[in-house]
């Protein structure tokens, strides 16, 4: 399965075949822990659920230690799931390790949360133009006029308006980026470009949706054999 959970640990650079920088990103995937399998027959849908990091047993709430205590292996800080293809390979309570995952050259898609900005007015949230600065303007940076008269709008501000609020802290899909370099010795996986969350963050690596063959080309492949 082409799926695995790591810890952002930052950017640097490598160089290739030809001597050209890369930019890279190193996420650190030390070995999941597969806690879990779901089964079309009794969950509807194939998936694996992946562990790692360490937690003290007394913090683990206690419908997962029963989890932990059935397979008797020690508990772990973050689950994820990935319905992906082979998912249903893995087996339970074993070692899913990032050279079993990727090589060089996949293509992945990295899940992380993005840095939070904290509140922010409508200018740095959503791009606005600010008013005039001089010649006695009133109008500076606000979100200017927010739709409120009774013979259009209603009397309210509509839902989705964009105004000043809290910004970043999403989740967020970074799609199609291609694995430069996976070091099995230190689990290091060294992803071309740039991935959300700040260092220290946890992200999930799969394999990338657009890298999938469509139902369409198996079904055409099928036919031509």
């Amino acid at each position: 399965m082409k799926g695995i959970i790591g810890l952002k640990v930052g950017m640097t650079q490598i160089f290739d075949d030809e001597g050209r920088a890369v930019p890279v990103t190193v996420v650190l995937a030390e070995p999941n822990r597969v806690v879990r399998k779901r089964t079309p027959e009794k969950n509807g849908y194939a998936a694996a659920q992946l562990g790692v990091g360490f937690i003290r047993p007394h913090k683990v709430r206690r419908p997962q230690s029963r989890d932990f205590e059935k397979l008797g292996i020690e508990p772990v800080r973050w689950l994820r799931e990935f319905r992906l293809p082979g998912a249903l390979e893995l087996e339970e309570g074993s070692l899913h390790r990032v050279e079993d995952a990727f090589s060089a050259g996949d293509l992945v898609d990295v899940i992380g949360t993005s840095k939070g900005k904290g509140f922010q007015g409508a200018i740095r949230r959503w791009g606005f133009h600010r008013g005039p600065m001089t010649h006695g303007s009133k109008y500076h940076r606000g979100p200017g006029s927010l739709n409120a008269r009774m013979s259009g709008g209603g009397g309210r501000v509509f839902k989705g308006r964009k105004l000043p609020g809290h910004m970043g802290h999403r989740r967020v899909t970074v799609l199609k980026l291609r694995v430069e370099r996976v070091d099995a010795d230190r689990n290091l996986l060294m992803i071309r470009g740039a991935i959300p969350g700040p260092k220290g963050s946890l992200v999930m690596v799969r394999e990338s949706v657009r890298a999938r063959p469509s139902a369409n080309n198996a079904s055409n492949a099928r036919k031509e054999a």
